[in-house]
Protein backbone atom coordinates (compact mmCIF):
# COMPACT_ATOMS: atom_id res chain seq x y z
CA UNK A 1 0.00 0.00 0.00
CA UNK A 2 1.85 3.45 -1.44
CA UNK A 3 0.92 6.70 1.43
CA UNK A 4 -0.40 9.73 -1.04
CA UNK A 5 0.13 12.74 0.63
CA UNK A 6 -2.31 15.68 -0.04
CA UNK A 7 -2.05 17.99 2.28
CA UNK A 8 -0.50 19.47 6.12
CA UNK A 9 -2.69 18.98 8.77
CA UNK A 10 -1.31 20.76 11.78
CA UNK A 11 1.87 18.81 12.16
CA UNK A 12 1.12 15.54 10.13
CA UNK A 13 0.45 15.19 6.58
CA UNK A 14 -3.05 13.92 6.08
CA UNK A 15 -3.69 10.85 3.36
CA UNK A 16 -6.31 10.26 0.82
CA UNK A 17 -7.15 7.32 -0.07
CA UNK A 18 -6.90 6.76 -3.87
CA UNK A 19 -7.73 3.01 -4.85
CA UNK A 20 -9.63 0.45 -3.28
CA UNK A 21 -7.10 -1.50 -1.52
CA UNK A 22 -6.79 1.87 0.39
CA UNK A 23 -9.85 2.27 1.45
CA UNK A 24 -10.43 -1.32 2.04
CA UNK A 25 -7.21 -0.72 4.28
CA UNK A 26 -9.26 2.44 6.60
CA UNK A 27 -12.25 -0.07 6.63
CA UNK A 28 -10.10 -2.79 8.01
CA UNK A 29 -8.67 -0.65 10.63
CA UNK A 30 -12.04 0.81 11.41
CA UNK A 31 -12.79 -2.78 12.25
CA UNK A 32 -10.13 -2.94 14.71
CA UNK A 33 -11.26 0.54 16.26
CA UNK A 34 -14.96 -0.56 16.73
CA UNK A 35 -14.12 -3.72 18.41
CA UNK A 36 -12.07 -2.45 21.14
CA UNK A 37 -13.37 -1.82 24.44
CA UNK A 38 -13.81 2.47 23.67
CA UNK A 39 -16.44 1.36 21.00
CA UNK A 40 -17.46 -2.08 21.35
CA UNK A 41 -20.18 -1.86 24.52
CA UNK A 42 -22.32 1.47 22.27
CA UNK A 43 -24.21 1.76 20.14
CA UNK A 44 -24.28 4.97 19.43
CA UNK A 45 -20.55 5.80 19.04
CA UNK A 46 -20.04 3.43 16.39
CA UNK A 47 -22.88 4.57 14.60
CA UNK A 48 -21.22 7.64 14.03
CA UNK A 49 -17.64 6.63 13.05
CA UNK A 50 -18.62 4.08 10.76
CA UNK A 51 -21.21 6.91 8.91
CA UNK A 52 -18.28 9.74 8.41
CA UNK A 53 -15.93 7.33 7.60
CA UNK A 54 -17.48 5.57 5.13
CA UNK A 55 -18.85 8.40 3.93
CA UNK A 56 -15.36 10.47 3.84
CA UNK A 57 -14.11 7.41 1.91
CA UNK A 58 -17.08 7.75 -0.48
CA UNK A 59 -16.20 11.16 -1.15
CA UNK A 60 -19.33 12.04 0.05
CA UNK A 61 -18.09 14.96 2.62
CA UNK A 62 -20.24 17.58 1.63
CA UNK A 63 -23.25 15.15 3.64
CA UNK A 64 -20.72 15.18 6.99
CA UNK A 65 -22.89 18.02 9.12
CA UNK A 66 -24.70 18.15 12.08
CA UNK A 67 -27.78 18.23 10.71
CA UNK A 68 -27.84 15.40 8.07
CA UNK A 69 -25.85 13.64 11.53
CA UNK A 70 -28.58 14.03 13.22
CA UNK A 71 -31.05 12.76 11.07
CA UNK A 72 -29.46 9.79 9.46
CA UNK A 73 -27.67 8.66 12.27
CA UNK A 74 -29.69 9.16 15.23
CA UNK A 75 -33.17 9.19 13.30
CA UNK A 76 -33.78 12.68 14.11
CA UNK A 77 -36.67 14.62 12.13
CA UNK A 78 -35.73 17.06 9.79
CA UNK A 79 -36.56 20.30 11.51
CA UNK A 80 -35.15 19.24 15.16
CA UNK A 81 -33.30 22.36 16.57
CA UNK A 82 -29.68 21.53 16.71
CA UNK A 83 -29.40 23.96 19.41
CA UNK A 84 -31.12 22.25 22.18
CA UNK A 85 -30.44 19.00 21.14
CA UNK A 86 -26.99 19.02 21.25
CA UNK A 87 -26.46 14.98 20.18
CA UNK A 88 -24.61 15.07 16.47
CA UNK A 89 -21.98 17.36 18.70
CA UNK A 90 -21.83 15.47 22.04
CA UNK A 91 -21.63 12.56 20.42
CA UNK A 92 -18.38 13.47 17.82
CA UNK A 93 -16.51 14.84 21.48
CA UNK A 94 -17.13 11.44 22.63
CA UNK A 95 -16.19 9.65 19.04
CA UNK A 96 -12.81 11.85 19.49
CA UNK A 97 -11.62 11.20 23.04
CA UNK A 98 -12.46 7.77 22.41
CA UNK A 99 -10.15 7.56 19.37
CA UNK A 100 -7.37 9.10 21.23
CA UNK A 101 -7.56 6.50 24.04
CA UNK A 102 -7.79 3.80 21.62
CA UNK A 103 -4.07 4.96 19.99
CA UNK A 104 -2.98 5.73 22.87
CA UNK A 105 -2.95 1.94 24.01
CA UNK A 106 -1.92 0.55 20.44
CA UNK A 107 0.62 2.70 19.56
CA UNK A 108 2.10 0.42 17.18
CA UNK A 109 -0.41 -1.87 15.85
CA UNK A 110 -1.49 0.05 12.89
CA UNK A 111 -0.60 1.20 9.95
CA UNK A 112 -3.02 3.54 9.55
CA UNK A 113 -4.70 6.17 12.07
CA UNK A 114 -8.49 7.24 12.21
CA UNK A 115 -8.69 10.68 13.72
CA UNK A 116 -11.53 13.32 14.14
CA UNK A 117 -10.55 17.23 14.01
CA UNK A 118 -11.75 19.10 16.51
CA UNK A 119 -14.91 21.03 14.98
CA UNK A 120 -15.08 18.86 11.77
CA UNK A 121 -17.15 16.01 11.35
CA UNK A 122 -14.93 15.17 8.08
CA UNK A 123 -12.19 12.13 9.67
CA UNK A 124 -8.81 12.52 8.59
CA UNK A 125 -6.43 9.33 8.10
CA UNK A 126 -2.66 9.40 8.70
CA UNK A 127 -0.03 6.88 8.54
CA UNK A 128 1.09 5.84 11.98
CA UNK A 129 4.84 6.81 11.61
CA UNK A 130 4.01 10.28 10.63
CA UNK A 131 2.11 10.30 14.25
CA UNK A 132 4.08 13.45 15.73
CA UNK A 133 3.19 11.77 19.55
CA UNK A 134 4.49 8.87 18.66
CA UNK A 135 7.87 9.86 17.24
CA UNK A 136 8.34 12.45 20.40
CA UNK A 137 8.28 9.37 22.42
CA UNK A 138 10.54 6.93 19.84
CA UNK A 139 14.27 7.26 21.19
CA UNK A 140 16.99 8.03 18.83
CA UNK A 141 18.12 4.43 17.96
CA UNK A 142 21.53 5.73 16.64
CA UNK A 143 22.49 7.25 19.53
CA UNK A 144 22.41 3.57 20.80
CA UNK A 145 24.00 2.07 18.31
CA UNK A 146 28.02 1.48 16.63
CA UNK A 147 29.80 -0.40 14.33
CA UNK A 148 33.00 -1.85 14.42
CA UNK A 149 35.27 1.17 12.88
CA UNK A 150 32.54 3.95 12.79
CA UNK A 151 32.47 6.90 15.09
CA UNK A 152 29.10 7.71 16.52
CA UNK A 153 30.07 11.51 16.63
CA UNK A 154 30.15 11.55 12.92
CA UNK A 155 27.53 9.47 12.19
CA UNK A 156 24.81 12.04 11.60
CA UNK A 157 22.46 10.35 14.13
CA UNK A 158 23.73 11.39 17.62
CA UNK A 159 21.71 13.97 19.62
CA UNK A 160 22.85 17.23 19.38
CA UNK A 161 22.09 18.34 23.46
CA UNK A 162 23.99 15.16 24.31
CA UNK A 163 26.46 15.92 21.72
CA UNK A 164 27.09 19.38 23.37
CA UNK A 165 27.48 17.85 26.92
CA UNK A 166 30.22 15.58 26.43
CA UNK A 167 32.50 18.01 24.31
CA UNK A 168 34.36 19.50 27.89
CA UNK A 169 35.42 16.21 29.20
CA UNK A 170 36.62 14.69 26.09
CA UNK A 171 39.04 17.62 25.72
CA UNK A 172 41.33 15.65 27.96
CA UNK A 173 42.16 12.91 26.90
CA UNK A 174 43.53 11.30 23.68
CA UNK A 175 42.95 11.03 20.52
CA UNK A 176 42.10 6.70 21.33
CA UNK A 177 40.51 7.63 25.04
CA UNK A 178 38.02 10.16 23.33
CA UNK A 179 36.71 7.83 21.48
CA UNK A 180 36.19 5.07 23.84
CA UNK A 181 34.58 8.12 26.43
CA UNK A 182 32.16 8.98 23.91
CA UNK A 183 30.90 5.65 23.60
CA UNK A 184 30.28 5.27 27.23
CA UNK A 185 29.07 8.54 27.78
CA UNK A 186 26.42 8.11 25.21
CA UNK A 187 25.34 4.32 26.32
CA UNK A 188 25.03 6.17 29.85
CA UNK A 189 22.84 9.51 28.28
CA UNK A 190 21.07 6.74 26.27
CA UNK A 191 19.77 4.49 29.16
CA UNK A 192 19.06 7.49 31.21
CA UNK A 193 16.64 9.04 28.29
CA UNK A 194 15.30 5.14 28.11
CA UNK A 195 14.59 5.33 31.24
CA UNK A 196 12.95 8.47 31.41
CA UNK A 197 10.41 7.53 28.77
CA UNK A 198 9.72 4.25 30.40
CA UNK A 199 8.48 6.73 33.11
CA UNK A 200 6.59 8.87 30.97
CA UNK A 201 4.98 5.82 29.19
CA UNK A 202 4.16 4.12 32.08
CA UNK A 203 2.47 7.14 33.88
CA UNK A 204 0.46 7.96 30.36
CA UNK A 205 -0.48 4.32 30.78
CA UNK A 206 -2.10 4.73 34.02
CA UNK A 207 -3.67 7.67 33.28
CA UNK A 208 -5.21 6.76 30.28
CA UNK A 209 -6.32 3.02 31.73
CA UNK A 210 -7.56 5.49 34.86
CA UNK A 211 -9.79 7.34 32.38
CA UNK A 212 -10.67 4.49 30.92
CA UNK A 213 -11.77 2.67 33.80
CA UNK A 214 -14.20 6.07 35.02
CA UNK A 215 -15.42 6.61 31.36
CA UNK A 216 -16.36 2.95 31.50
CA UNK A 217 -18.09 2.57 35.43
CA UNK A 218 -20.61 5.71 34.40
CA UNK A 219 -21.13 4.50 31.03
CA UNK A 220 -22.11 1.02 32.29
CA UNK A 221 -24.71 2.41 34.90
CA UNK A 222 -26.26 4.56 32.53
CA UNK A 223 -25.67 2.09 29.55
CA UNK A 224 -29.58 1.29 29.15
CA UNK A 225 -30.35 4.83 29.09
CA UNK A 226 -27.39 5.46 26.72
CA UNK A 227 -27.83 2.79 24.40
CA UNK A 228 -31.41 4.01 23.30
CA UNK A 229 -31.46 6.13 20.98
CA UNK A 230 -35.04 8.38 21.45
CA UNK A 231 -34.93 11.35 23.94
CA UNK A 232 -34.86 10.83 27.68
CA UNK A 233 -37.25 11.96 29.92
CA UNK A 234 -35.99 14.05 33.19
CA UNK A 235 -39.23 14.19 35.73
CA UNK A 236 -38.19 16.37 38.18
CA UNK A 237 -40.86 17.03 41.27
CA UNK A 238 -41.52 20.23 42.70
CA UNK A 239 -42.39 21.68 46.08
CA UNK A 240 -44.52 24.50 47.41
CA UNK A 241 -44.13 26.08 51.33
CA UNK A 242 -45.82 24.78 54.03
CA UNK A 243 -43.93 26.39 57.36
CA UNK A 244 -46.09 23.43 59.49
CA UNK A 245 -44.46 20.23 57.88
CA UNK A 246 -41.20 19.08 59.23
CA UNK A 247 -39.28 19.92 56.02
CA UNK A 248 -40.66 22.92 55.57
CA UNK A 249 -42.10 22.26 52.35
CA UNK A 250 -44.63 20.02 51.17
CA UNK A 251 -44.92 18.51 47.37
CA UNK A 252 -46.94 20.88 44.54
CA UNK A 253 -49.92 19.48 42.68
CA UNK A 254 -51.25 19.97 39.42
CA UNK A 255 -53.01 22.93 40.37
CA UNK A 256 -49.83 24.72 41.41
CA UNK A 257 -48.86 27.45 39.36
CA UNK A 258 -45.48 28.33 40.84
CA UNK A 259 -43.86 25.49 42.45
CA UNK A 260 -40.19 25.43 42.87
CA UNK A 261 -37.19 23.04 43.05
CA UNK A 262 -34.81 23.28 45.98
CA UNK A 263 -31.29 23.77 46.06
CA UNK A 264 -30.18 20.46 46.39
CA UNK A 265 -32.88 19.37 43.77
CA UNK A 266 -31.40 21.71 41.25
CA UNK A 267 -27.85 20.33 41.92
CA UNK A 268 -29.52 16.95 41.32
CA UNK A 269 -30.46 18.24 38.18
CA UNK A 270 -27.23 20.03 37.11
CA UNK A 271 -25.60 16.77 37.70
CA UNK A 272 -28.09 14.33 36.09
CA UNK A 273 -28.43 16.78 33.24
CA UNK A 274 -24.35 17.61 32.53
CA UNK A 275 -23.50 13.80 32.71
CA UNK A 276 -26.31 13.05 29.82
CA UNK A 277 -25.11 15.81 27.91
CA UNK A 278 -21.56 14.62 27.88
CA UNK A 279 -22.95 11.29 26.74
CA UNK A 280 -24.55 13.15 23.70
CA UNK A 281 -27.94 12.54 25.31
CA UNK A 282 -30.83 14.80 23.92
CA UNK A 283 -33.10 15.16 26.78
CA UNK A 284 -36.79 17.04 27.93
CA UNK A 285 -37.06 18.45 31.19
CA UNK A 286 -40.71 17.62 32.70
CA UNK A 287 -42.55 18.53 35.72
CA UNK A 288 -44.03 15.68 37.42
CA UNK A 289 -47.28 17.01 38.87
CA UNK A 290 -48.40 18.03 35.51
CA UNK A 291 -47.04 15.09 33.14
CA UNK A 292 -49.27 12.60 32.43
CA UNK A 293 -48.38 8.94 31.53
CA UNK A 294 -48.40 9.17 27.59
CA UNK A 295 -45.20 11.84 28.13
CA UNK A 296 -43.47 8.81 29.56
CA UNK A 297 -44.36 6.20 27.68
CA UNK A 298 -41.69 5.09 24.80
CA UNK A 299 -38.67 6.71 26.55
CA UNK A 300 -36.17 6.19 29.31
CA UNK A 301 -36.82 8.44 32.51
CA UNK A 302 -35.22 9.68 34.99
CA UNK A 303 -36.78 10.29 38.25
CA UNK A 304 -35.34 13.23 40.23
CA UNK A 305 -37.18 13.24 44.00
CA UNK A 306 -38.60 11.29 46.22
CA UNK A 307 -42.04 12.38 48.08
CA UNK A 308 -41.69 15.24 46.04
CA UNK A 309 -42.35 13.77 43.04
CA UNK A 310 -45.36 11.59 42.35
CA UNK A 311 -44.20 9.59 39.44
CA UNK A 312 -41.41 8.04 41.60
CA UNK A 313 -43.50 6.84 44.63
CA UNK A 314 -46.19 5.44 41.40
CA UNK A 315 -43.72 3.37 39.55
CA UNK A 316 -41.05 2.08 42.28
CA UNK A 317 -43.92 1.29 44.57
CA UNK A 318 -43.73 -2.80 43.33
CA UNK A 319 -40.13 -3.33 43.56
CA UNK A 320 -38.87 -4.34 47.17
CA UNK A 321 -37.22 -0.89 48.06
CA UNK A 322 -39.99 1.81 47.64
CA UNK A 323 -41.82 4.84 49.77
CA UNK A 324 -44.59 4.43 52.36
CA UNK A 325 -47.53 5.87 51.04
CA UNK A 326 -47.31 9.62 51.27
CA UNK A 327 -50.18 10.02 54.09
CA UNK A 328 -48.12 8.03 56.01
CA UNK A 329 -44.25 9.05 58.07
CA UNK A 330 -41.65 9.60 55.21
CA UNK A 331 -40.36 6.45 54.90
CA UNK A 332 -38.23 3.89 53.23
CA UNK A 333 -39.44 0.35 53.40
CA UNK A 334 -38.43 -3.15 52.73
CA UNK A 335 -40.59 -5.43 51.09
CA UNK A 336 -38.85 -8.64 52.15
CA UNK A 337 -38.19 -7.43 55.33
CA UNK A 338 -41.21 -5.45 57.39
CA UNK A 339 -39.20 -4.54 60.34
CA UNK A 340 -36.72 -3.31 58.21
CA UNK A 341 -36.90 0.42 57.69
CA UNK A 342 -35.12 4.04 56.87
CA UNK A 343 -36.15 7.59 57.69
CA UNK A 344 -34.99 10.61 59.21
CA UNK A 345 -34.68 11.21 62.78
CA UNK A 346 -37.64 13.48 63.75
CA UNK A 347 -35.97 14.47 66.95
CA UNK A 348 -33.42 16.35 65.31
CA UNK A 349 -34.15 19.75 63.02
CA UNK A 350 -34.50 18.64 59.61
CA UNK A 351 -31.52 20.66 58.96
CA UNK A 352 -29.55 17.91 61.06
CA UNK A 353 -31.17 14.93 60.73
CA UNK A 354 -29.78 11.93 58.14
CA UNK A 355 -31.02 11.42 55.34
CA UNK A 356 -31.77 8.24 52.96
CA UNK A 357 -32.65 7.76 49.67
CA UNK A 358 -33.36 4.84 46.34
CA UNK A 359 -31.50 4.72 43.33
CA UNK A 360 -33.13 2.26 41.23
CA UNK A 361 -31.99 1.15 37.38
CA UNK A 362 -35.03 -1.42 36.11
CA UNK A 363 -36.82 -2.01 32.99
CA UNK A 364 -40.84 -0.78 33.60
CA UNK A 365 -43.44 -2.53 32.08
CA UNK A 366 -45.79 0.62 32.66
CA UNK A 367 -43.88 2.77 30.61
CA UNK A 368 -42.33 0.31 28.59
CA UNK A 369 -38.99 1.88 29.06
CA UNK A 370 -35.75 2.06 31.28
CA UNK A 371 -36.24 3.81 34.91
CA UNK A 372 -33.50 5.54 36.58
CA UNK A 373 -34.71 6.40 40.26
CA UNK A 374 -32.76 9.18 42.41
CA UNK A 375 -35.16 9.48 45.12
CA UNK A 376 -34.20 11.15 48.93
CA UNK A 377 -36.81 10.81 51.67
CA UNK A 378 -35.60 14.19 51.74
CA UNK A 379 -33.82 16.39 49.31
CA UNK A 380 -30.65 16.17 50.67
CA UNK A 381 -31.06 12.57 49.78
CA UNK A 382 -32.04 13.21 46.68
CA UNK A 383 -28.41 15.52 45.73
CA UNK A 384 -26.68 12.30 47.16
CA UNK A 385 -27.94 10.07 45.28
CA UNK A 386 -27.46 11.77 42.24
CA UNK A 387 -23.50 12.58 43.36
CA UNK A 388 -23.63 8.81 43.77
CA UNK A 389 -24.76 7.60 40.19
CA UNK A 390 -22.39 10.17 38.40
CA UNK A 391 -19.61 9.74 39.70
CA UNK A 392 -17.02 6.75 39.34
CA UNK A 393 -15.49 6.84 42.99
CA UNK A 394 -18.94 5.76 44.41
CA UNK A 395 -20.07 3.76 41.18
CA UNK A 396 -16.72 1.76 42.44
CA UNK A 397 -18.90 0.72 45.59
CA UNK A 398 -21.52 -0.82 43.42
CA UNK A 399 -19.38 -2.88 41.33
CA UNK A 400 -17.57 -4.53 43.99
CA UNK A 401 -20.96 -5.56 45.17
CA UNK A 402 -22.54 -6.75 42.38
CA UNK A 403 -19.31 -7.59 40.72
CA UNK A 404 -18.64 -6.47 37.06
CA UNK A 405 -22.25 -7.92 35.34
CA UNK A 406 -24.47 -4.93 36.28
CA UNK A 407 -24.86 -3.41 32.97
CA UNK A 408 -27.62 -4.27 32.26
CA UNK A 409 -29.15 -5.43 35.12
CA UNK A 410 -32.63 -4.01 37.14
CA UNK A 411 -31.03 -2.99 40.26
CA UNK A 412 -31.78 -1.15 43.48
CA UNK A 413 -29.54 0.44 46.12
CA UNK A 414 -30.39 2.47 48.99
CA UNK A 415 -28.15 4.96 50.05
CA UNK A 416 -27.24 6.72 53.48
CA UNK A 417 -25.88 10.65 53.83
CA UNK A 418 -25.05 12.94 56.19
CA UNK A 419 -26.68 16.18 56.93
CA UNK A 420 -24.70 18.64 58.75
CA UNK A 421 -26.49 22.73 58.58
CA UNK A 422 -28.49 21.63 55.76
CA UNK A 423 -25.46 20.87 53.82
CA UNK A 424 -25.42 17.12 52.03
CA UNK A 425 -22.16 15.01 52.95
CA UNK A 426 -21.09 12.17 51.24
CA UNK A 427 -23.30 8.75 50.44
CA UNK A 428 -22.56 5.71 51.88
CA UNK A 429 -23.90 2.37 50.38
CA UNK A 430 -26.32 0.39 53.07
CA UNK A 431 -28.49 -2.18 50.47
CA UNK A 432 -28.47 -3.73 46.73
CA UNK A 433 -30.58 -5.52 45.62
CA UNK A 434 -30.78 -7.36 41.56
CA UNK A 435 -33.25 -9.51 39.65
CA UNK A 436 -33.77 -9.86 36.16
Amino acid sequence: MRFAMSRLHGSHEVWQPQSQIDRDAVLKELEAVLASSHFCNSKRYPAFLSYVVEHALAGRTEQLKERTLGIEVFDRAPNFDTNSDTVVRYTAGEVRKRLLLYYSEHPHQSAIRISLPAGSYVPEFTPAHNNVAESALEPDRSALQTEPGSDPENSGGSLPHLRAAQEPAEQEFTAGQSKSRRLTLRWVFGAVTLVLLALAVAGSVYLNSSMVQQVTLVDSFWAPVLHDQRTVIVCTGSVVFADNHYSGVITAGKDIDYSFVSFQNASAIAQVSSMLARSGMAMQMLSAPSTPLTDLSGHSVVLLGGYNNPWTLRLIEPLRYHFSPPAADEIILDREHPDVHWMRDRSLPYSSADDYAIIARFLDPTTGGWIVAIAGVGRNGTEAAAQFITSPHYLQQLRDRLGSDFQNRNLEAILKVSVIDGKTGAPSLLAVHTWR
